[in-house]
């Protein structure tokens, strides 16, 4: 476990208030909760790639149960649990490459797109099983692990496009400037 220092709990807070603050700025609100935001992810993802594993969970975490205070859709408590602490926890998946952040080798988009495909993936599945178990009653005729899927992938697949877009572009500049420090 990576001990925390006050600059990491610092960097945590402001990676939050950020992440919070861009949640809010909506492109599209899907009918049944789940948006396409302004990259409400990033700075939770760029926090876990810098710190690790352990610490982007926690950060994760604490960014879900403040949207959950905040406004979350909650009808039960065990969907208010996945939907907001762990689909936002696994955030921290991203963090499992940190160790590859100082090292040359290796192709530069792998270090910074797979690990935002790994943590939006992991939220997905989350959410996925939310739809399933929660929500199935939505899905009418259809069966609902399609429904889920098709519903989560609306606003998680631009998500998705949007923060690897935007990490792929800071990450090195970020980097170089931290180093620079």
């Amino acid at each position: 476990m990576k001990k925390w220092t006050t600059k990491m709990i610092v960097e945590a807070g402001i990676m939050i208030a950020l992440a919070f603050v861009l949640s809010r700025i909506k492109v599209y609100q899907a009918p049944n909760g789940g948006s396409v935001t302004a990259g409400s992810m990033i700075p939770i993802i760029i926090f876990s790639m810098r710190w690790g594993f352990g610490p982007g969970m926690i950060a994760g975490s604490i960014f879900g149960v403040l949207k959950l205070i905040m406004g979350g859709w909650v009808f039960s408590p065990m969907q208010a649990i996945l939907e907001y602490p762990i689909a936002f926890g696994v955030l921290g998946l991203a963090g499992i490459f940190y160790t590859l952040k100082d090292k040359n080798k290796g192709n530069y988009l792998f270090k910074t797109i797979f690990p935002v495909f790994l943590a939006i993936s992991a939220r997905f599945i989350c959410h996925l099983l939310a739809g399933v178990i929660f929500f199935a009653e939505y899905a009418g005729s259809q069966n609902p692990w399609i429904y889920s899927t098709i519903y989560q992938s609306s606003y998680l697949i631009p998500e998705f496009v949007v923060s690897a877009v935007l990490i792929s572009i800071v990450w090195k500049p970020l980097q170089q400037t931290i180093k620079s420090r």
